[in-house]
């Protein structure tokens, strides 16, 4: 491991120390293109970095803008908010911390050596800083092992952003024990198709849930996602709570920020099972105490082959509110919600806390299977909110799917709606 640390943020030398493992005696010689790693500089929120060789997203900077806001409240909140970067990439996000939260400390890593110029370039241009307060390193080396490292040392940290590939959950515990608590934790999946249902041993194996196919998988994903990392943090004696759950269609890309705290979920609360009739098209919830009578209405209580079951998932909010009007309220103060083409950031957030009224079950309704249902062309989103909400219910758009609705009301009522609304 390759350690590089950096005294102030300005442009003074860095520190370089070899790491106490001992190094190979015979390194092959580094080829061109890892001696002199290819520069290509972008922009993002008004800073220029050179994403160089390293897998970057462009449309992952929504996901790195609510990341900032989130340690920006914690240091508003706390005092101070130190930041690990567990697989930091080209940088891009721990300059970020760095700068628009103004982190106090960032540990910046990545298992790729190759990086290496690149991370350091992008952390110290343009960053100013005084007296001997260090307030970043570079590592290289296993995220796991650096979590773990952080957690021999007692070197805990405020917020761990973990931006892993695919669906790797290995990360979850040693995340944990490096995190302080009441700590923020950044967590990601990117596996698009176990949490569609095509995998469910591998959903099973990570995340501790058997998935089957569901019209609203991409949320079953954010679901997935949080109900395994509530099963790890409870091995460990601790309980977390989702503050926002992001979904990005590119990759796809599933991002839910949790925070933890001590203590067990109470009773398996929000932590079960859910159910799609293919048959009528309603969603049901089920706790643990209910296994072995999971039917639907439209079965007259009967076990039904139309009936999808899928869990055990987080079956509670995946917003918080109040807090994610503290990040609107925060990007509106930043200038981050104006006509912002690339992210309509203050758009998402909006949407975000309209989905978080208790009111709305899991789940998401798409108009199109309303409308095949109803055998009717698919009625206008807006007016058909408008007509829910006339009629009673609470009903609000989804982030995840563009024509796609949250509501607490059955599909059969939801199809009357529509031919009504077609004849009108």
């Amino acid at each position: 491991m390759i350690l590089l640390s950096a005294k102030t943020l300005s442009s003074s030398p860095f520190l370089l120390r070899s790491s106490p493992h001992p190094q190979n005696p015979n390194p092959k010689p580094l080829s061109a293109s890892q001696a002199l790693p290819k520069s290509e500089y972008r922009t993002e929120r008004g800073l220029t970095f050179d994403s160089g060789d390293s897998f970057f997203r462009h449309e992952s900077a929504t996901g790195r803008d609510l990341g900032v806001l989130a340690a920006s409240l914690y240091k508003k909140s706390k005092g101070s908010v130190r930041v690990l970067d567990a697989m930091c990439g080209c940088g891009i996000r721990s300059l970020r911390y760095l700068v628009e939260a103004e982190a106090d400390f960032v540990l910046a890593n990545d298992a790729n050596e190759n990086y290496g110029r690149t991370i350091l370039e992008n952390l110290s241009q343009g960053l100013g800083g005084s007296g001997e307060e260090r307030r970043w390193v570079v590592t290289h080396t296993d995220a796991n092992r650096v979590m773990t490292e952080c957690y021999l040392r007692r070197d805990f940290y405020d917020l761990i952003d973990v931006d892993s590939f695919g669906s790797e959950s290995s990360f979850l515990r040693s995340a944990y024990n490096a995190l302080k608590l009441d700590g923020l934790f950044y967590v990601t999946s990117t596996d698009g198709y176990t949490s569609g249902g095509h995998r469910p041993h591998h959903s099973l194996a990570s995340y501790g849930a058997f998935v089957r196919p569901m019209p609203y998988s991409n949320e079953v994903g954010l679901r997935m996602l949080i109900g395994g990392a509530l099963r790890e943090a409870s091995v460990l004696g601790y309980r977390i709570t989702p503050l926002f759950s992001y979904y990005s269609y590119h990759g796809p890309v599933f991002r839910v920020m949790l925070r933890m705290n001590r203590g067990k979920l109470p009773e398996n609360r929000n932590y079960g099972f859910i159910s799609y009739c293919t048959k009528c098209g309603n969603s049901q919830a089920f706790s643990w105490n209910e296994l072995g009578r999971i039917s639907c209405p439209c079965s007259d209580a009967k076990v039904s082959s139309s009936l999808v079951v899928s869990g055990p998932l987080w079956i509670g909010p995946l917003h918080n509110a109040s807090y994610l009007t503290e990040m609107l309220n925060l990007a509106e103060q930043w200038g981050w919600t104006g006509n912002d083409t690339e992210t309509h950031l203050g758009k998402l957030l909006k949407q975000m806390i309209d989905e978080s009224d208790p009111k709305l079950p899991f789940g998401y309704i798409k108009l199109d299977e309303v409308a095949s249902r109803a055998k009717i062309n698919s009625p206008p989103l807006r007016t058909m909110m408008s007509a829910l909400n006339k009629e009673g219910y609470a009903v609000s758009r989804s982030h995840i799917a563009s024509n796609a609705i949250k509501t607490n009301c059955p599909m059969a009522v939801c199809i009357r709606i529509a031919k009504e609304l077609q004849q009108c």
